[in-house]
Formats: C-alpha cells, structure tokens, sequence
C-alpha cells in the first residue's frame, strides 16, 4: 500500500485482479475513444501560477457543495456495474466516502441497490437517476431513493441512446458474465474476484430485478434495458421530476453553454459538466475545455460542478480554477475499488486530497476556496 502513489498505480493493480471485461467497462470510451483520451490530456495544457514567500500554515481543502460541508470538493461519480468491480463494490465504496468526509453518487444501473446501500452508511448518499421508457418504475426509483433519505437526485440528460462502446461489445459484457469459454477464462484467471462474488448475492442490477415489470430474472434483463432509454427526454421532464422529488436536483451531462443556460431556468441546484467520461459522443470536447465557457454564462445563476477526466488532485485544482465549485472522480474510485476494496477507494481519495493539498500551498494558497483563475498562467 505504501508504494501506491498514483491513480496510475491503482489502476495497474485493478488491470491485474479485475476480470477483463469489467475493467474494459470501468476504462474505455466511444467508438474511437478520442473524447476519452481528451478528458485527460486536455488537463495537461493547464498549467499554475508558481508562488513563493507566502504564509503556507492552516491549509483547508473543506468546502460545500450544493450547500452540503465537504472534507474537499470532491465526489464519486454515479458508475454503472460498479459491484462487478468488487463485491458489494457500491456499499463499500459508500462507506469509504462517507468515512472520508465526501459525497458518493449511486447510479440507477448499480449492483447493489439503493437498499443495500442505505443499510451500510449512516449520512445520506446521492441517487443517480436514468428517464427511461417506464415511467412507473421511474417514479417508484425516486420514491425509493427518497425513502432512504437520499440528500440529491442527479437526473442524467445525457444518455437518451446509448452510445457505442467498441469493447464492451467485442467483451461481450453482461452481469453476471455469460457463461461461454472466453468469459469463463476471463473469470477464472481472477480467482480472488470469483471468491469475493462467490460470497455475495449482489451480481446483478439489483435496482431493477424484482422492481421493474416483466423483470423477475436475468433472462428478461438483457432486452428491458436496451430497450428503456428514453429518446423523447426533454426539459419538460426535468419538470415533473423536480416535483416528484421534491429535495436538491442535480443536473448531469452539461457541454454547451446554452444548454447550460437553459438549465439554470430549471430552479435545479446544479449542472455537471460532462461528457458521460467519453462514453457516448465521440468527438465531443473535454469536459475541462468547455467548463470556463459554461461557467462564466452562468454565473452565479446555478452552481457549477465538472465530471470526466480527473486523475490527480492538480486536476480537481484546475477545475476549481475554472470556475467548477465542486468535482467528480469516476475511474480513479473504481480502480481502487477493484486493487483494493475499500481500502482502495479510500487510497484514491487519500491521493488526490495530499496532491490538492501539496499544489494548493505550491500555488500560494490557504483555503481550496480561493483557487480562481488567478492561479493559472493565460
């Protein structure tokens, strides 16, 4: 664990214990995966404002986001499948957030499901919610959600279709995996994994089997979900669902400033840049590139939170600097998630708070709040 420096470094050691077609899953893109890479790269054509000689004692990375108290601005993202990375990976990773002093986001597509979740913490989670062709079961998802005291709802925009993902299809995926002889290989070369999974009952989308009509067992799974995407989504949705819900709304999936502009009409809390990590449309921009852009439209009209490509705290520090009031970490979670459980969830976090922290002070700073352009060398 000492040696553990990196996101990079949790994410050879998730390469290494986690089934091929799940880790695939967790780190790859849309068609060329070009948006993918962006994410990344984008973030190392930012650079800081070196500055000496200033006071460096009292450092606080503490903040709010949507007017919750946060140890840092940062959250783990909604993620699909997570508990295919580790078993009960939703409730562990819930627990390792809630324990770190962070947000953690559950997607409608997870593992475990809001129950399972809500019977490990003790503060309130997020929910992550898909509009989908059934909207009874919609409904019965945000009542639930509130029913375990979930604080926000992330109502996703951005997956009307589902975009296309070259690995997962060659990959074969599914969960649990298909029983033929490439994904037996791909299972039983992890044999700590098929321990771990042999010892849960959590290997399916336990928020939809037995919750959704016509969905009873795995086999009617499969063609429920490729058929729920909503294609008719619109900002008249966002209405009724605001109501329904009732509490603080987050909208996800942002890229372009009027859509941004049209969001802040809502009365939700607030929007998430993001390209969906580079997984529906290819050939978008970086997330990070547009955010400067969408913020300034918005000003202070709706609070402003950044998605996809983070991999160090400098990152998180960069998107506060453009104007981000809060982050989200995605792959960096699941990969600790799959080396280490828990403990690896919590390593990631441990990263980039000491990595946000260090550049914080390199950069002439106290408090993670006063990071602004300033920072940076335009």
């Amino acid at each position: 664990m000492s040696m553990i420096l990196t996101i990079a470094d949790l994410k050879d050691l998730a390469r290494r214990r986690v089934p091929k077609m799940f880790f695939d899953y967790a780190d790859s893109g849309g068609w060329t995966e070009s948006t993918y890479r962006a994410n990344e790269e984008d973030f190392q054509k930012i650079k800081f404002r070196q500055r000496v000689l200033v006071d460096m004692s009292n450092r606080s990375l503490e903040s709010t986001m949507i007017g919750e108290k946060v140890a840092m601005p940062v959250a783990l993202a909604p993620t699909g499948m997570t508990g295919m990375q580790h078993p009960n990976g939703e409730m562990l990773a819930a627990q390792a957030a809630e324990e770190f002093g962070v947000p953690f986001t559950l997607s409608t597509m997870s593992i475990c499901s809001i129950e399972d979740v809500a019977s490990v913490t003790k503060k309130p989670f997020w929910f992550q919610l898909y509009v989908l062709r059934d909207k009874d079961f919609v409904l019965s998802l945000i009542d639930r959600a509130k029913a375990a005291k979930c604080s926000a709802l992330v109502l996703t925009l951005d997956l009307q279709i589902l975009g296309q993902r070259h690995k997962d299809i060659r990959n074969g995926l599914s969960a649990p995996p298909r029983f033929t002889p490439k994904h037996i290989w791909q299972v039983a070369s992890r044999p700590g994994w098929c321990v771990g999974m042999a010892g849960t009952k959590r290997r399916t989308f336990r928020n939809i089997v037995g919750h959704a009509k016509g969905v009873g067992d795995l086999t009617s799974l499969s063609s429920w979900t490729t058929e729920q995407f909503d294609p008719h989504l619109s900002w008249k949705d966002v209405a009724w669902i605001k109501e329904r819900w009732g509490g603080k709304l987050i909208l996800k999936g942002i890229l372009d400033k009027q859509d941004a502009l049209m969001a802040a009409k809502t009365g939700a809390d607030a929007i998430i840049v993001s390209n969906h990590g580079g997984r529906q449309l290819d050939g978008a921009p970086s997330s990070i590139s547009v955010l400067e852009e969408i913020a300034d439209a918005v000003g202070d009209t709706i609070e402003v939170h950044m998605d996809g490509g983070i991999r160090s705290g400098q990152d998180v520090l960069k998107a506060l600097c453009l104007g981000a009031k809060g982050t989200y970490i995605g792959r960096p979670f699941l990969y600790g998630l799959g080396a280490l459980g828990k403990d690896g969830v919590t390593k990631a976090l441990e990263i980039i708070r000491k990595e946000m922290d260090i550049t914080l002070a390199l950069c002439g700073k106290r408090l993670v709040t006063e990071m602004g352009k300033d920072q940076l060398r335009r």
